[in-house]
């Protein structure tokens, strides 16, 4: 299952299966969006962590029982691949900063949740993988452009091509995350302090890079402009000279 907790200011989406090392089945995928706009609505909540409920347990990947049970069923299978596309958007375009914090194997449809969050944050007993060679299996095209975004297409052809399964020093080096950390209490708590107009802006400007945009435009510009209307500036401009002073 999965579910949400609620800290302060930081919500928590928990994957908690440990019975099958946290397999996302169907269920689990179609929850997913929905537990995730309760936490982007939620006017408290200022950072989000996809994480496991199980230390040292992430995620598995799809639950590959269920995928074969519904091998026949043509209508199963496209809801199951309309779930996993529309689980991993709503992470990938979530409105607030969303950090995955990895202790464990990500391994396939798990590193796919992982390569969809905006800041990755591992433990050294971590490990990543991109396994659907193994299995004679697709991997999305949606997953494998994040992937590719982050580590480069000759890494991502390394990792994908032969399936293997790297440890997190080697994640960091290539890109795969951004920090070995035992939590990620720090980062979060450094995001949690800045200004969630900053926040959402920049989510939003770098959104457009990945989709290729170089040039301001209108609407970028607007955006810029619109920061010095804020309370989110005056507050902290002022607060900032105060301290100068």
């Amino acid at each position: 299952m999965l579910r949400l907790d609620k800290e302060g200011a930081a919500a928590r989406l928990l994957i908690d299966r440990p019975e099958r090392h946290n397999a996302m089945n169907l269920a689990m995928w179609q929850a997913l969006p929905g537990l995730l706009a309760q936490a982007v609505a939620d006017e408290e909540v200022r950072a989000i962590v996809l994480t496991s409920a199980t230390p040292g347990l992430f995620c598995a990947g799809a639950d590959i029982a269920e995928m074969l049970a519904a091998r026949e069923d043509l209508a199963l299978r496209a809801e199951t691949q309309a779930a996993i596309n529309a689980a991993q958007s709503a992470l990938a375009q979530c409105p607030k900063p969303l950090l995955a914090m990895i202790d464990g194997d990500a391994i396939g449809g798990g590193c796919g949740l992982v390569l969809a969050c905006h800041v990755r944050v591992a433990t050294p007993r971590s490990r990543f993988g991109i396994t659907p060679a193994r299995l004679g299996l697709a991997y999305p095209l949606h997953d494998t452009a994040l992937l590719v975004d982050l580590v480069g297409p000759g890494q991502a052809r390394r990792l994908m091509l032969t399936g293997m399964l790297i440890g997190a020093e080697e994640a960091l080096r290539i890109g795969l995350v951004e920090e070995i950390a035992e939590s990620a209490h720090g980062l979060l708590s450094a995001i949690i302090a800045n200004s969630a107009f900053t926040h959402r802006a920049t989510l939003q400007t770098i959104a457009r890079v990945l989709s290729g945009q170089k040039q301001e435009d209108e609407a970028s510009l607007a955006l810029f402009a619109s920061a010095f209307d804020g309370p989110d500036f005056a507050a902290r401009a002022e607060a900032f000279l105060k301290r100068k002073g």
